[in-house]
């Protein structure tokens, strides 16, 4: 019998007030796309007076896990309460962020990524696409996508641009404009 992983914790959404930005995306699943990240993408959300909610920062409950536990099914066990734990921190990211920035290089959008931009999307935050993969994946040629990651970012008044200067500007420029849970 299988072990059935502890109820989530209730999460509370403390009104928004400040400049910030969940940053999603599949980069610090390699090294290439971590080194991408700390170098380009941190430095620039920061240069454009942006707080970044960053999900590759801090402990990770699946790494301790990982590195510290044998292959077996204990191991199995504690990764399926690391994973929880580690999803349910990621949600508390975005819900203390006023948007995302969502990196959808890649053959296809990464699943997470996609979840984490129609969380954000349904919770009524900013969400801006970054592709700059020159590779197509989209529906049709009239998206650059799928379509229903454009309609989640059009439709929350985002964009999509392949430039990650043009998409912090615009999420500085977005997030100045947009009222705050306290502006009511």
């Amino acid at each position: 019998m299988s072990e059935v992983p502890e109820s989530p914790p209730p999460r509370a959404h403390l009104p928004d007030t400040s400049r910030t930005v969940y940053l999603a995306g599949p980069s610090g699943f390699f090294d290439a796309g971590r080194l991408w990240y700390r170098d380009v993408v941190l430095p620039a959300v920061a240069a454009a007076g942006l707080t970044a909610q960053d999900p590759w920062s801090g402990p990770s409950p699946i790494e301790d896990v990982l590195s510290g536990m044998e292959y077996g099914p204990e191991r199995r066990s504690a990764l399926r309460q690391a994973n929880l734990d580690q999803g349910r921190r990621n949600l508390g990211l975005i819900d203390e962020s006023r948007a995302v920035l969502a990196s959808l290089d890649g053959q296809d959008v990464d699943s997470g990524t996609a979840l984490e931009m129609g969380y954000a999307f349904a919770k009524g935050l900013l969400v801006v696409g970054l592709r700059t993969d020159v590779r197509r994946c989209s529906d049709n040629e009239g998206s650059v996508v799928n379509l229903m990651i454009e309609t989640s970012i059009i439709d929350s008044s985002g964009i999509l641009t392949g430039s990650l200067s043009e998409a912090v500007d615009y999420l500085a420029d977005h997030l100045d404009a947009m009222p705050t849970g306290l502006d009511s």
